[in-house]
């Protein structure tokens, strides 16, 4: 993927910690007060705007960073032989991933009691300076009861990587807790049913007990699948946004393919913020690059997608930065999208672009969506914490027949517009059909076609059937 690499080059050396001056404490306003969310034609203000050049700060004031100085790794790696061995899963790799690089900035490990308590209670965590920041997912470690017992009395665990068997964390001042998986599954989900992905993977089958602490990386976390490179930290974002003399950065959070309403999206954003007066607002395009369900397009073909979208000019790539965001995905819905909003102000965005049903699924056991759709944008607009992103809601884009291109929907000729959901964009790649001339670009479309067809089985062709939980 040359074309994407020429214009985010990650640095070969790991950047130093980034600081900047304490927020002020944060001041919540009355409900009434706030703007009406279901405004979607504005830009969500808690403040006067004032258009100016600086990054967003990180939460908590300074970008937390994780992964130990290159000049004691090897006695860190000696110190972790010697300790009781904690085995991960690989999404358990993927949230030290998250934590190592500041995504979840002030978080410093996996959290003990009191911040998973507050994550499922207030989805936010109060500083010791009173400040307020948005969490609202639980970063957490299970273990069953043979492990605590193993663990008995000591201070420190070695954290071990599912593939190599070898250490890639220690983990600092534990704390050993009850693990009550209903309460966790209800706050987060706001449902008990069976059949969540994410819960389904990680939780239901999980040890009883959760154990929290400070975190020490031994080392830089890589997948070593080839799209390393692309998975650029909080640091190093923002190194390009400066790099680059961004005065805004707005992010589009995605798990599908790239169609060209997505991108007539990000283009009007950007048209939007220059009318602001920004000078150079510069786009993050961010796909999630964790733990997804089984029938979403895998990230190195979402990849492959995307670089086709910056290759035929849909997207420019001169004020596009396209990154991985290690998360896993929730499909959480208003819970979740917090989180996506929060890790991408450590990344230094202060615009976030929020759609419908963000971070959402259908019902695993009934026929409806899991969350009302406008949800997601009208919470963002009132979570704590959030108070300094500016959120951008998504105009409504559809296939206008008329003009044979994707559009803004326009409510006075309904008649004039097609709605291509998810569902039917993913059924015409499987049965080998082209979408209308300009939903997508056609060598983007190619790039799912081919992943289906990869995917077919030779005896028939038919896409082998997973448990979808989606529609």
């Amino acid at each position: 993927m040359s074309s994407m690499a020429s214009f985010i080059s990650k640095p070969s050396t790991t950047p130093t910690a980034l600081s900047f001056e304490k927020p002020n404490k944060i001041r919540f306003i009355q409900p009434i007060t706030l703007p009406n969310p279901t405004r979607t034609s504005t830009i969500r203000h808690r403040v006067n705007l004032k258009v100016k050049s600086a990054l967003i700060e990180p939460d908590g004031g300074k970008l937390v960073e994780l992964v130990v100085d290159e000049s004691i790794r090897r006695e860190k790696k000696r110190e972790a032989v010697s300790l009781t061995r904690v085995k991960l899963s690989r999404i358990d790799v993927q949230w030290v991933h998250v934590l190592s690089e500041g995504w979840a900035s002030p978080l410093r490990g996996f959290m003990r009691q009191t911040e998973f308590l507050q994550t499922l209670h207030f989805n936010s965590l109060r500083l010791d300076d009173g400040n307020i920041v948005n969490m609202s997912v639980p970063i957490v470690l299970a273990i069953d009861e043979f492990l605590k017992t193993r663990i008995g009395e000591s201070t420190r665990v070695a954290l071990i990587d599912p593939d190599s068997d070898q250490p890639i964390a220690i983990l600092n001042d534990i704390e050993i807790y009850k693990h009550n998986k209903e309460e966790r599954i209800a706050r987060t989900w706001g449902t008990t049913a069976r059949g969540l992905p994410y819960a389904e993977e990680t939780i239901v089958n999980a040890g009883d007990w959760l154990i929290g602490g400070d975190l020490e990386v031994l080392e830089p976390v890589k997948y070593n699948d080839g799209l390393d490179r692309f998975r650029l930290s909080p640091a190093e974002l923002r190194n390009e946004f400066l790099k680059r003399n961004a005065d805004a950065v707005f992010a589009f959070q995605l798990r599908n393919p790239v169609h060209n309403g997505h991108a007539l999206l990000m283009t009007d954003t950007r048209r939007r913020l220059l009318e602001m007066g920004y000078k150079n607002p510069i786009l993050l395009l961010h796909p999630l690059g964790g733990f997804t369900k089984p029938d979403d397009v895998p990230l190195n073909w979402r990849m492959k997608q995307h670089e086709k979208v910056l290759e035929d000019g849909v997207l420019d790539p001169e004020t596009t930065v396209v990154s991985i965001f290690p998360s896993p995905m929730h499909y959480a819905g208003p819970t979740e999208v917090q989180w996506h909003a929060k890790a991408r102000i450590n990344a230094g965005a202060n615009f976030y672009i929020v759609g419908r049903d963000p971070a959402g699924m259908g019902h695993p056991l009934e026929k409806r969506d899991l969350y009302d759709a406008d949800h997601g944008k009208k919470v963002l607009g009132m979570a704590p914490g959030l108070e300094r992103l500016n959120i951008l809601p998504f105009k409504v884009a559809a296939y206008d027949k008329t003009q044979g291109k994707m559009a803004f929907f326009d409510p006075s000729r309904p008649q004039d517009f097609v709605f291509i959901s998810g569902t039917k964009m993913r059924t015409l790649a499987k049965n080998n059909e082209n979408p209308p001339d300009g939903f997508m670009c056609p060598s983007g479309w190619k790039v799912l076609v081919d992943y289906y067809d990869s995917i077919s089985t030779p005896e028939n062709g038919k896409i082998p059937q997973v448990a979808a939980v989606a529609v």
